[in-house]
């Protein structure tokens, strides 16, 4: 059953791919691709930070964290935030540009393996963040669709806001703007059509061990603390998706 799982992925992205990077977005509305990335990105990250505890353990050796594992556990996380059935060929318009990132995402947890499996060592820096980003550069790749987490208080370099970003960020910080609604609009990017899409992220428990108070204080990873509260406008997913 596992190896007829890994087949059909393989094989559908492999289809999608010859497709070319560009036609993933003709087939549904690019606004619509843009919000269903965002939901499978979520979901790949919500399965990495259920399985936080078991990846950093520093007693147990091969973890079963496999790339085929985070799989079958995203597609179903997906499929019941959308209703969209990665496991079906042709589920939706979009399959090919979906494929494409959970493609992705398994091969950021493929070769995080030696590092998920290091016993002796508890904090492993295989987090959901930089899942998120090395997941959103591979797809990138494979698509030209840029997949990326943003904030005004970015850590990693490319997570830098441009000036679209910056803009949208500071609208969702007011208050006026409505918690958790997303923003779209069709724009230019370097002399070409694309539908940009923001999706607000605000601070959850799991967010204040690194970037809570005190305010300053060292995190695990060695970085300052930024001092955010339960809530707090954390950042926002970011995507660019090539308009017909």
């Amino acid at each position: 059953m596992k190896a007829r799982f890994t087949s059909l992925i393989v094989s559908a992205v492999v289809c999608a791919m010859v497709m070319g990077g560009a036609s993933f977005a003709r087939a549904g509305d690019e606004s619509e691709t843009a919000e269903l990335l965002i939901a499978l990105l979520k979901s790949g990250r919500a399965v990495v930070s259920e399985h936080q505890a078991l990846i950093n353990d520093p007693s147990k050796g091969n973890k079963g964290f496999t790339d085929e594992f985070m799989a079958h556990q995203v597609i179903e996380k997906f499929k019941a935030k959308t209703r969209v059935d990665l496991s079906r060929p042709n589920g939706a318009p979009q399959n090919g540009v979906l494929l494409a990132l959970l493609e992705a995402e398994r091969e950021v947890v493929l070769e995080g393996q030696p590092v998920i499996n290091k016993q002796g060592v508890a904090f492993k820096g295989f987090i959901p963040a930089v899942f998120a980003r090395k997941s959103g550069e591979k797809f990138y790749k494979k698509t030209g669709i840029r997949l990326k987490l943003t904030g005004t208080d970015y850590r990693f370099p490319g997570n830098k806001p441009d000036d679209f970003e910056s803009e949208v960020l500071r609208m969702f910080a007011d208050s006026r703007h409505p918690k958790g609604q997303q923003y779209a609009k069709a724009t230019m990017v370097g002399g070409k059509p694309v539908m940009r899409v923001m999706d607000p992220e605000y601070a959850g428990p799991t967010c204040l061990t690194c970037h809570g108070g005190p305010k300053g204080e060292r995190d695990i990873t060695g970085t300052k603390k930024e001092g955010w509260k339960e809530g707090d406008l954390a950042g926002a997913i970011s995507v660019v998706v090539p308009m017909r």
